[in-house]
């Protein structure tokens, strides 16, 4: 059959489809609210991980783990007869590409599986780690998660090679389609100058958030140093900026470079224009694998990945000290790898101190070091902790164990949703531990407390609503558990309001003093009466749900500079924006209701109702289209469907609502109001619940979406 003739829509099973946003490329994009549809699920909305870990052997599990590392495969040989190496890079790429400024990223979700993960330069080669551990993941099946295995095996070749660990918790879920809500960098080729991520080049904090990178297509740096250009003090820089995007201090970071490049080896004996394409552009009889050598035959050395060739340590399949000695005792000098790339070898070493080939022990080739090893030499910060590990041993394994757990865990949120024989009984600061909260108290007693304190209907939905919006689950942080909003730096936020908050915690903490609750259970009741107030107000009752167990947790179970990145920039949900920001804001209301876990009518429904309660950050009246404010009512649909009205732009993000007959100003709005009645999807949802026979659907939907958001950070209840 012709082309011509052929009945399907060519192209339109492709990424190369024409698709609604290319034809109007401004148009608000909801994809990323529901990018992870439970039609992309295959395991079914009954699904239950936690049950299925409850049936997993862990210790068979970890021993086939152990037989896997030292069972070298013909298709894919090990170096040195050791996959650890392969299988540790594989956990900490999956791991290090979480970044602090939005919890995105990082190894939670098993989202190393797909694009552009897959496909990233320094990921290359790990699509090989993932199909040998292929045959353990069928036997083991829905008793283990890619996510929680990909991690697993990283521990797991520490250990085959000498290392203690600190401990590991299962309870990663993954995720079954690519993660379009990542901002990666605007960048169209892989690895393009890093002056396109630099307000300042030379200022290593102006790398754009919450980019963790320097360069598209890396996890942290580039090897060879910044564009290419070995300069170890500027790779000391960026170092030191990515790791501190992942949550990591300057101790951290060497002890981390230093455990990671104990063991294995970089891959470049060869010539790299010779592989075949990434996964992602691979053709079908390559079974999703990519970068395919036709000159490796069959060796390990023959490898090549980054380009940089070489072991940094003369036996590198033991965890052992032999980084520091290399790193510390030798000269440096700049040479090329057999690929072309940059790498540093000693200018003077004894044969026997050279690490063997790794396909040939009778062969010795000289070490290497990347030019962020060298960062390790002379900078002077990361010298002292290299001075410090090397004189205590036993310091440096348990530092790095610690570090190397909270990089491979520091994605999964409290330690309540860890699971497993090896979860560590320490809680660790930057877990955000919070304390086990009553919940024998007499929930009604407490309302009625509240309901007499004066307080009005916003001053307690605001206050609730600002205590659990912080939630995030790209990383399972912030939310009202732990009532933090009452701490440093919450407290102080300008998004919170002072000044108001303070007013509503000085009423509600005697409250919970004397009743016996949380404050954080307080804080969420508080929103509720005011909501179940305002239904009544709307002839309507219906009662919120609620569910105690909260707990208060304290300054020293909280890490302030880590909290400092939940800050809100804005909120759509309570009318508030800097127009400082170079973002329309409802694209920052995506981001922030993505976070949150929200759908786009979850969303709509939340803003409707929030707009009528007088919420709106300062009193403003910006989109109170009602008469009621207070009662819970579908009006803001109403009146933004009503064509009775015009709709005229006043000024920056500020809109005058006019009767058409009249000319009168009836109401103001913001655009976030207003993208509710001009993107089509949305529009959609509103006209929902503008009908005439939806007020008591709204309500129900508006208390729903609610108390999922009180709700998002209560592992317990899920």
């Amino acid at each position: 059959m012709s082309a011509s003739k052929c009945p399907v829509m060519h192209g339109s099973m492709t990424t190369a489809e024409r698709s609604v946003t290319e034809w109007w490329p401004n148009a608000l994009n909801l994809e990323i609210l529901h990018q992870h549809d439970t039609k992309t699920d295959p395991m079914g909305m009954d699904f239950n991980y936690r049950e299925e870990l409850e049936k997993l052997d862990v210790q068979a599990l970890k021993q086939d783990l152990f037989d896997l590392m030292t069972d070298s495969q013909e298709w894919w040989p090990a170096d040195w007869g050791h996959y650890g190496g392969l299988m540790i890079r594989m956990a900490w790429h999956a791991a290090g590409s979480y970044r602090l400024f939005d919890g995105r990223g990082g190894g939670g979700s098993g989202n190393q599986r797909f694009a552009p993960l897959n496909s990233w330069p320094d990921n290359g080669n790990l699509d090989k780690a993932r199909r040998l551990l292929w045959p353990i993941k069928k036997k083991y099946g829905n008793s283990v998660s890619w996510a929680d295995l990909i991690m697993l095996a990283g521990n797991i070749a520490y250990e085959s090679m000498g290392l203690k660990t600190f401990g590991f918790g299962f309870g990663r879920e993954d995720i079954w389609a690519p993660e379009k809500d990542v901002y990666w960098g605007s960048e169209k080729e892989w690895l393009a100058e890093s002056i396109l991520r630099y307000a300042n080049e030379e200022d290593p904090e102006s790398l754009e958030e919450p980019l963790g990178a320097v360069h598209m297509g890396l996890i942290y740096v580039n090897p060879e140093g910044r564009d290419g250009k070995p300069d170890p003090m500027k790779s000391a820089h960026d170092v030191r900026v990515t790791f501190a995007r992942m949550a990591m201090n300057d101790e951290e970071t060497a002890a981390l470079t230093a455990g990671g490049h104990t063991v294995g080896k970089t891959h470049g004996n060869g010539d790299e224009s010779r592989l075949g394409p990434p996964p992602e552009g691979a053709d079908v009889e390559n079974q999703g694998m990519g970068w395919m050598n036709p000159d490796m035959e069959g060796l390990a050395s023959n490898a090549v990945t980054s380009g940089i060739e070489g072991a940094w340590t003369k036996e590198p399949t033991k965890f052992d000290m032999g980084y520091f000695d290399m790193l510390l005792d030798h000269e440096w000098e700049l040479k090329k790898s057999p690929a072309g790339h940059w790498q540093w070898e000693p200018v003077d070493i004894r044969e026997e101190d050279k690490p063997v080939d790794a396909s040939n022990p009778s062969i010795r080739h000289n070490p290497i070091m990347t030019d962020a090893d060298m960062a390790m030499k002379l900078d002077p910060s990361y010298r002292s902790y290299m001075e410090r590990f090397r004189n205590d041993p036993e310091y440096f394994r348990d530092t790095f164990a610690r570090a190397w757990f909270k990089l491979t865990h520091r994605d999964m949120g409290p330690k309540d949703r860890y699971f497993g024989p090896e979860v560590p009984a320490e809680d660790l600061v930057w877990q955000d531990p919070v304390p086990a909260g009553p919940a024998d108290y007499d929930v009604e007693a407490v309302k009625a407390r509240i309901a007499d304190s004066g307080l009005s209907i916003a001053e307690m939905v605001s206050t609730a609503w600002d205590s659990a919006r912080t939630y995030r689950g790209s990383d399972m942080r912030g939310g009202a558990n732990g009532a933090r909003i009452r701490l440093a730096p919450q407290r102080d936020w300008e998004g919170n309001e002072p000044a108001r908050l303070n007013k509503v915690l000085d009423t509600l903490e005697p409250i919970a003093r004397e009743t016996g609750a949380s404050l954080a259970d307080v804080i969420v009741l508080a929103g509720n009466v005011g909501i179940e107030k305002a239904i009544r107000a709307s002839g309507l009752d219906v009662t919120v749900p609620f569910a105690p167990g909260r707990g208060d947790a304290t300054e020293e179970m909280t890490d302030a500079d880590s909290f400092r990145v939940l800050e809100p920039i804005a909120d759509g949900y309570r009318n508030w924006f800097d127009s400082s920001y170079d973002v329309a804001p409802e694209e920052l209301m995506l981001d922030r209701t993505q976070l949150m876990g929200l759908t786009a009518p979850e969303m709509t429904v939340l803003v409707g109702g929030m707009r009528v309660l007088g919420t709106n950050h300062g009193g403003t009246r910006h989109g109170v289209l009602t008469d009621r404010e207070g009662a819970l009512t579908n009006d803001f649909f109403v009146n933004l469907t009503d064509m009775a009205y015009a709709w005229n732009p006043v000024g920056d993000n500020l809109y005058e609502i006019r009767d058409r007959q009249t000319d009168a100003v009836k109401w103001t709005a913001t655009r976030i109001d207003l993208v509710l009645g001009s993107n089509s999807i949305l529009r959609a949802y509103s006209e929902v619940y503008a009908q005439d026979d939806n007020q008591e659907k709204f309500v129900r939907d508006f208390v729903a979406a609610w108390t999922k958001v009180m709700n998002a950070d209560r592992f317990d209840l899920a």
